[in-house]
C-alpha cells in the first residue's frame, strides 16, 4: 500500500497535465478510462463512508489511506470528458456534460472544494469533522450525478 499511493499520485499528476486527445486514441478508450477511475474512487470513497456512517469502526490510518486514493483519483475522470467522448461505448454520461460545459465545470469545481475539505478533515483525524465533510462531499457527487449522469447505460 505504501508503494501504491505514491505511484497513484504520480500517475494522477501526469494524467492531468496531458490533453485528453493525447491520452485517448478512441472515444471508447476515454469512456472506459473514466468508468474505471470512477469505479476505483467509489470503492475507496465508500470505505470512508462506512466509517463516517458507523457501519465499520473508525480507523484513522485506514481513513487516511483511502482518502489518499480518492484524492489522487477524483480529478482523473474529468480529463476523459473531452469533445467527442460522448459516443463510442455504453456509458451514463448525459449530453448535458457537453451542452452545459460551464455548469459541468462548476460541479467539478464544487467537488474539488469539498474533496479538499474532506482531505483536511481526514488528516485531522476527528470523526465528527470527517462525518460533516463526507456528507458535503457526497452531496457534491450527488449533485453532479443528478444533472449529468443517466440512470442506465446507453450506447449514445
Amino acid at each position: 500500500m505504501k508503494r501504491l499511493l505514491p505511484a497513484l499520485a504520480l500517475s494522477a499528476g501526469l494524467a492531468c497535465t496531458l490533453p485528453a486527445s493525447a491520452q485517448f486514441q478512441k472515444a471508447e478508450d476515454a469512456i472506459k478510462y473514466r468508468q474505471a477511475a470512477y469505479r476505483v474512487m467509489a470503492e475507496h470513497f465508500g470505505r470512508l463512508g462506512a466509517m463516517a456512517n458507523g457501519r465499520v469502526p473508525f480507523d484513522a490510518k485506514l481513513a487516511q489511506e483511502n482518502m489518499a486514493i480518492v484524492g489522487a483519483l477524483h480529478t482523473l475522470p474529468f480529463s476523459a470528458f473531452e469533445p467527442g467522448t460522448d459516443k463510442g461505448a455504453p456509458n451514463r454520461a448525459r449530453p448535458e456534460v457537453w451542452k452545459e460545459a460551464a455548469k459541468f465545470k462548476a460541479a467539478r469545481d464544487k467537488l474539488d472544494g469539498e474533496m479538499a475539505k474532506l482531505s483536511d478533515a481526514v488528516k485531522g483525524g476527528k470523526l465528527d469533522a470527517i462525518k460533516t465533510a463526507f456528507g458535503a462531499t457526497g452531496g457534491a457527487c450527488k449533485g453532479c450525478h443528478d444533472d449529468f449522469r443517466a440512470k442506465d447505460y446507453s450506447a449514445n
